[in-house]
């Protein structure tokens, strides 16, 4: 049963790129392609991170929302905002930060702890799309991979922080956002997306 539930929160979690990639597509979801290479870059440390002290079940989720950001990142480099900003070069060099932490101290827990902290940084100007612009974000997406967060908390083989702060993180920051986009009230906007305006 652990085992199932394991696969279906990388499952789920690799889904729930498929609405945002079709709307980006589309041209209507514009994603913060800095955000999500940032996010990208700290799943794959977190991931690293958590495999390393033996905790599978956050590893496979992390490995999964690895190549899901990648991916987005790729089609967001053509259908995406590209700005860069100063707090977006901060949260890049806080990833680097993460990374050099977990060799000095030879701790995956201080590198999870790390990239947890630069993570949300690193999805402030996201929050801020998604609360002026949500016709332009993809709720389903996050909701998807907050459940695969949650799922994985609910596997996990105890409280050590690789193995529960991760997908923890990633569950609440996830519900977070989605209803950001789905109570702002800019959502009514013209030009926002049919099946938004229908909820």
């Amino acid at each position: 049963m652990v085992s199932f539930l394991i696969i279906l929160s990388a499952i789920v979690t690799v889904v729930a790129a498929l609405p945002y990639i079709i709307e980006i597509v589309r041209g209507r979801t514009k994603p913060r392609i800095v955000s999500w290479f940032t996010w990208s870059v700290l799943t794959g440390i977190a991931c690293a991170a958590s495999f390393a002290d033996g905790q599978v079940p956050a590893g496979v989720l992390l490995l999964a929302g690895t190549f899901e950001t990648a991916l987005i990142v790729i089609l967001g480099f053509k259908h995406g905002d590209r700005k860069f900003e100063r707090l977006d070069m901060y949260c890049l060099a806080g990833a680097a930060t993460g990374l050099v932490l977990w060799l000095l101290f030879n701790s995956p827990a201080i590198a999870v702890l790390a990239t947890i902290t630069i993570d949300l940084i690193g999805a402030i100007p996201t929050f801020k799309h998604s609360w002026e612009k949500p016709y332009e974000e993809t709720w389903i997406t996050y909701a998807l991979t907050g459940l695969g967060g949650g799922i994985t908390v609910f596997v996990a083989g105890g409280w050590e922080v690789t193995a529960i702060a991760y997908p923890l993180y990633l569950l609440l920051i996830n519900v977070v956002m989605t209803g950001f986009i789905l109570v702002s009230p800019y959502r009514k906007l013209a030009g926002e997306p049919a099946e938004l305006r229908e909820l």
